[in-house]
């Protein structure tokens, strides 16, 4: 969602977007015209009449899961964001009983939280696990 109108969201997606995430973005882009939705995230700048590069996960029951909010010469990462969605989409599928390591993709090792866990994660943590964030 941006300020942007939904027709420059279209043109970003057909002609940028798409040449650097296979198929383009996954999800509908919206356009947020006079920043009340910006507001209320507390990234538009009403002076400007821009927003910053905000980034907000909210899970199925309306719940910030997981943001990101940069200024506005900083790019994002779109398939950073695709694969946090997917690990809070498996966290979620998993009742809690995964969790996903930094750098997981599916089919990759989790961890199980849990007090056996606690100040042992170095000993399921194998710098093999970490390599694999760049495929």
């Amino acid at each position: 969602m941006s300020v942007d109108s939904v027709f420059v969201h279209k043109m970003w997606n057909d002609h940028e977007l798409s040449r650097m995430v296979d198929g383009g973005v996954p999800f509908p882009m919206l356009s947020d015209g006079g920043g009340r939705v910006g507001s209320v995230y507390g990234v538009y700048d009403p002076d400007a009449g821009v927003e910053m590069r905000g980034r907000f996960i909210i899970d199925p029951d309306g719940v910030i899961q997981g943001y990101e909010v940069l200024t506005p010469p900083v790019g994002r990462n779109v398939g950073e964001t695709i694969r946090q969605i997917q690990a809070f989409q498996h966290v979620r599928a998993s009742k809690g009983t995964e969790a996903t390591p930094s750098g997981w993709r599916p089919g990759k090792l989790t961890l199980k939280p849990g007090p056996g866990l606690v100040g042992k994660v170095w000993e399921v943590w194998k710098p093999s696990m970490e390599s694999e964030e760049n495929p």
